[in-house]
């Protein structure tokens, strides 16, 4: 029985993999794909089997999922064509004979108002309508997001942002991998949509007082308006697409989209996710 792993050159995908190997997954029983397989030569020592597959190109989906059971659809990185993009592998599983499609969506996607979750819907649509059977982990915010904020703000010692008061529920990478990785290991969870989070949610307050732990600058949060935010953002040289973006994601989060919990993540875990702290911390040794 082989499970399908896209984006195995990315940060989640690998660490499917690496928690798969953990769990006793054999590796033959693995194929790690990714659009460059250069980067899956250390997964393919360890026995794991590689395959090159891009999303866009649909000649390299089928030969991949040919006699594969589960399909793990991490999502792509690329805003605009990911339903195109997702809507191939979708297609491809099912040439393939595939049984089951996990996809790694986002938070409450059929209904929120969050700027990423359009994509994520209308793939999930794509799914529903595919006759596979699938899981859909809507994967909420990722702690690693703000490596290059905590990065600034150790520099400047000011964490600016036009979040308000508004709380993000994050988990760390690894905590959605592992999740995914039990999801993959099991039948159980089968025609489900799990909504997956972090345990605590938190202000921007807390996230400087965090960034001030893990670095030892002292940092403190500094609230902006959207329109001074985005102004910052422009003179500091990001286009304006990339600016209304991130201020549209600043609105998300201050109008409570991505503060809730639950505890369907740590459930899947069988332990807490990871907290904020050493979440950032990890992250940041990581960068």
């Amino acid at each position: 029985m082989t499970v399908v792993v896209t984006g195995a050159t990315g940060h989640l995908g690998r660490l499917v993999v690496e928690d798969l190997l953990a769990h006793g997954t054999p590796p033959e029983q693995i194929l790690a794909t990714g659009r460059r397989t250069e980067a899956l030569e250390q997964l393919a020592a360890r026995g794991v089997r590689t395959a090159t597959v891009d999303y866009a190109r649909p000649e390299t989906l089928a030969p991949a999922f040919e006699g594969a059971d589960t399909v793990l659809l991490v999502s792509g990185s690329e805003v605009g064509q990911r339903v195109a993009q997702h809507g191939n592998v979708i297609e491809a599983a099912k040439a393939a004979g595939v049984r089951r499609v996990v996809y790694t969506s986002a938070t409450e996607a059929d209904t929120s108002a969050l700027i990423l979750a359009p994509e994520h819907k209308a793939t999930e649509e794509l799914l529903a309508a595919s006759g596979l059977v699938t899981v859909v982990l809507r994967n909420g915010w990722y702690t690693e997001n703000y490596v290059a904020a905590a990065q600034q703000a150790a520099q400047t010692g000011e964490l600016v942002a036009s979040v308000g008061e508004g709380r993000v529920a994050s988990a760390s990478r690894i905590d959605y991998a592992q999740g995914a990785s039990a999801v993959l290991r099991t039948e159980e969870h089968d025609g489900a949509v799990l909504e997956l989070a972090g345990d605590t949610s938190w202000d921007h307050h807390e996230l400087a007082a965090a960034i001030t732990e893990v670095t030892g600058t002292p940092v403190t949060y500094r609230p902006v308006s959207p329109e001074e935010h985005r102004a910052g953002l422009l003179a500091a040289g990001l286009d304006e697409g990339t600016a209304g973006f991130l201020v549209a994601l600043d609105g998300n989060i201050r109008d409570g989209l991505l503060a809730g919990t639950g505890g369907a993540l740590s459930t899947l875990l069988g332990r807490p996710t990871t907290p904020l702290v050493d979440g950032l911390r990890a992250a940041l040794v990581e960068a």
